[in-house]
């Protein structure tokens, strides 16, 4: 078992934006291509501020050791810097063969770290950006957190007319504004796509409805892309994912990753968080019990090979 430390890696099919370029250069030599994905990498590429880690080197990722990821998807509107309206982590272990993805509901109440105070989980962004909200979650489930993703849910429309629209399969009818969206098989441009993942409040799943209604989008974004019969698109693709996406990820980290790793996407399981809501001061919490929060760190710390210790 490992040790607690900090390690630098990421996977998984939900954050398919990333695997969908790297596929790219796997599959595709033309050194335009090429060239774009540079580019799209290079601008994708955002270090954690105050953040001290420890440098990977290219060798420790042959040795296959299982890692974290957070994947942030912030709805950020022009003059407002927004909140991480989805927190998912995932946890990767190419030992087992697989991927425990537990999405984190933004109304959880919890110790904001650097803040001093317990709030809404999602608060963290707001407050002190992708740092505050990796230290909160690190916290909150008591593991490292060695990568993150964030995606800006506004700016991913351009993402969805690039590669033509999207096909979803949508469960039940509902109406978000002037948007109309039936239940069965939709075709949705990048405006409808948008808005298609913003309702919550009609879904008898909350938070989670509209956090599975945002992993539909990305998916069938990746299946669209995969499936492009033109290379002609490849550079705009790369430029819309390059304009709205930010990891920490190098480009040899992600290259790296894709050849190692792929195959614990074999095995996919979502975790839940048990959460009651509560009023406080006339604000909605989900309030998580000590015992349940313990339970959820156990699994990510047996995932992840972590001696409980602490």
């Amino acid at each position: 078992m490992r040790k607690r430390k900090r390690r630098r890696l990421n996977w998984r099919n939900i954050i398919g934006l990333l695997l969908f370029i790297i596929l790219i250069v796997g599959s595709v030599y033309g050194f335009s291509v090429y060239k774009s994905f540079n580019k799209a990498a290079a601008t994708m590429h955002e270090p954690l501020d105050g953040k001290q880690r420890k440098e990977k080197q290219p060798e420790d990722l042959k040795k296959k050791e299982p890692f974290s990821v957070l994947m942030l998807g912030i709805d950020e509107r022009e003059g407002d810097k927004g909140r991480s309206d989805t927190m998912i982590v995932l946890t990767v272990n190419p030992n087992n063969h697989s991927v425990k993805m537990l999405s984190i509901p933004r109304d959880t109440r919890t110790e904001i770290v650097g803040k001093g105070k317990e709030d809404k989980i999602n608060h963290a962004y707001a407050f002190g950006g992708v740092s505050m909200a990796v230290d909160t979650v690190e916290n909150f489930l008591d593991i490292p957190i060695d990568y993150y993703v964030k995606i800006n849910m506004e700016g991913f429309k351009d993402i969805v007319d690039t590669v033509g629209g999207i096909d979803v399969q949508n469960d039940f009818a509902f109406k978000v504004d002037k948007f109309t969206f039936p239940a069965g098989k939709i075709h949705l441009n990048g405006e409808e796509a948008l808005n298609y993942t913003r309702m919550r409040y009609d879904d008898p799943n909350g938070d989670f409805g509209r956090q599975e209604r945002q992993r539909q989008i990305i998916q069938a974004v990746i299946s669209e892309g995969a499936s492009l019969s033109s290379l002609s698109k490849v550079p705009d693709i790369l430029q819309a994912i390059g304009s709205n996406v930010k990891t920490n990820l190098t480009i040899e980290e992600m290259i790296s990753i894709q050849k190692n790793y792929k195959d614990a996407s074999k095995n996919i399981e979502q975790l839940a968080i048990h959460s009651e809501g509560k009023m406080i001061d006339h604000i909605y919490y989900g309030i998580v019990t000590i015992a349940e929060q313990l339970r959820l760190q156990d699994e990510l710390k047996s995932q992840l090979e972590i001696d409980n210790e602490s």
